[in-house]
């Protein structure tokens, strides 16, 4: 496994992180036995980073993790978790419930401290709120000692230019947008470059597009983004080769993307996971698989309020 600087952070990341949602069966059922030997599994092979929310599986995920890495050294992983989003349309950014989110998040983490907090998807809230409860609230956090870092997650990228124009944060959380069909965060990277942040890459597989399977109903892109996704996976898979393990090894491949998150409550899918990482990328096809996207490129779909959408932060 390689590892890479997490922004000022100091933190040494794996370059493949594990995204603790699937353990709160948001994808399909999941066994509680299973989804803690995926853990150690992945810890055991080189993964130093976890990271999870109280909204995956309403807290489900959260609980799971807990019991899996309360059998573990807490010296041999990196744990985030995140706060202000609890539901599909729940969401409190308030100081006082932030506060209370990490008291709860602890306790179900079986932990006493947090490495990374971030706020989740804060598109969905008045970045007013953001700056005058939120922010207040991880700099208290970080005081105390439950958090060591802090920084947001979203969808849009303007969630990371509006942020670093009000507030310095240690890194952040970004999704969809450094895959085979959306490259667009390397626009960021500069911003995050000047300000010393880390990054976490998220959604490889543009969460769950790139298959040969339809993507779910609830997913939010575009018919055509969605078909030739698809498209892109079957190509993959006639010339006998995963899009996941394409996906996988384009993600992790850039030095300037430091870890990459994939999920997954199955021990031998992290394991293949992991060993794609260290398989030689099948330059010929990626360059098919980026032809068949090329239509689609860097396209994607509104997420939150319509201020996150205004380049008016400077």
């Amino acid at each position: 496994m390689k590892y890479r600087t997490l922004g000022k952070t100091g933190l040494d990341v794996s370059v493949l992180s594990f995204g603790a949602s699937s353990l709160g069966s948001v994808f399909r059922e999941t066994n509680e036995e299973e989804s803690i030997r995926t853990v150690h599994t992945a810890i055991d092979q080189g993964i130093n980073l976890i990271d999870v929310s109280p909204y995956y599986g309403l807290t489900k995920a959260e609980t799971v993790l807990g019991n899996a890495i309360s059998q573990l050294d807490r010296t041999r992983f990196i744990l985030s978790t995140k706060a202000g989003r609890y539901g599909d349309a729940e969401f409190d950014f308030s100081k006082e419930r932030i506060i209370q989110s990490v008291d709860e998040s602890l306790m179900r983490l079986q932990t006493d401290y947090i490495d990374i907090l971030y706020l989740h998807d804060i598109e969905f809230a008045p970045f007013h709120v953001i700056l005058e409860e939120a922010f207040p609230a991880l700099d208290d956090l970080k005081q105390t000692g439950k958090i060591r870092f802090f920084g947001v997650s979203g969808l849009p990228l303007s969630v990371f230019e509006k942020t670093l124009a009000h507030k310095e944060v240690d890194s952040v959380l970004s999704y969809c947008h450094y895959a085979l069909n959306d490259t667009s965060l390397l626009d960021t990277l500069p911003l995050l470059d000047k300000h010393q942040v880390g990054l976490v890459n998220a959604s490889p597989l543009a969460m769950g597009m790139l298959s040969t399977r339809p993507a779910a109903s609830w997913h939010p892109a575009p018919i055509e983004i969605q078909q030739l996704c698809k498209q892109a996976a079957e190509h993959c898979a006639k010339n006998g080769t995963d899009v996941a393990k394409l996906a996988v090894q384009f993600a992790t491949a850039n030095e300037r993307i430091p870890t990459t998150l994939v999920s997954t409550a199955n021990p031998a899918n992290i394991s293949k996971n992991i060993a794609w990482t260290e398989e030689p990328m099948d330059m010929e096809l990626l360059l098919e698989v980026l032809d068949i996207l090329k239509p689609i490129h860097n396209r994607s779909w509104v997420s939150g309020r319509p201020e996150y959408n205004e380049k008016t932060y400077y």
